[in-house]
């Protein structure tokens, strides 16, 4: 896996993150937004992730066109199925340790680890997957509306009963 493959993948693993419509502190008024992160209101993460993370929308919608940003929090040994997302994912690594691979089967010891103040960028359609080493936080950037598109329909947490 080359370095552009990579930072492809982790670009589009946030993105995939940002897909979070109730947890919003930030909207899209035309004014400027300053956020400080004790102002960063947490709440679960969008369905399509597997359970355990909590997410916060930063600015924009990621469900409607436009641009957003949102953050995802994601707790040791956290992992997302390899997938693929519709839109760029831009992704900064701000704290802990994400773990990118490339291709269409998970192998945590063959993903690229990313330490705090990585990033990468996926283009759309990119195969990728997400491993956490520990307590991350990644934020992601892209243009609405988010989605993501497992490549096993079997890993897609929406379809899978509680």
């Amino acid at each position: 896996m080359n370095r552009h493959s990579l930072f492809n993948i982790v670009a589009m693993t946030a993105i995939g993150l940002a897909a979070l419509t109730g947890s919003a502190v930030g909207q899209e008024t035309g004014e400027h937004k300053l956020i400080t992160p004790q102002d960063v209101k947490w709440g679960p993460a969008p369905p399509s992730l597997p359970p355990g993370a909590q997410s916060a929308v930063l600015y924009g919608d990621p469900s409607k066109e436009g641009l957003f940003a949102f953050r995802l929090k994601v707790p040791q040994g956290y992992h997302v199925a390899p997938h693929t997302h519709p839109k760029p994912e831009i992704v900064t690594v701000l704290s802990g340790t994400a773990r990118l691979g490339m291709g269409t089967t998970a192998n945590h010891d063959k993903a690229q680890a990313l330490p705090t103040g990585s990033f990468f960028a996926l283009h759309p359609g990119t195969e990728h997957y997400f491993f956490a080493d520990e307590d991350t936080i990644l934020q992601i950037n892209s243009t609405g509306p988010w989605g993501i598109n497992y490549i096993n329909p079997k890993d897609d947490p929406r379809t899978k009963t509680q």
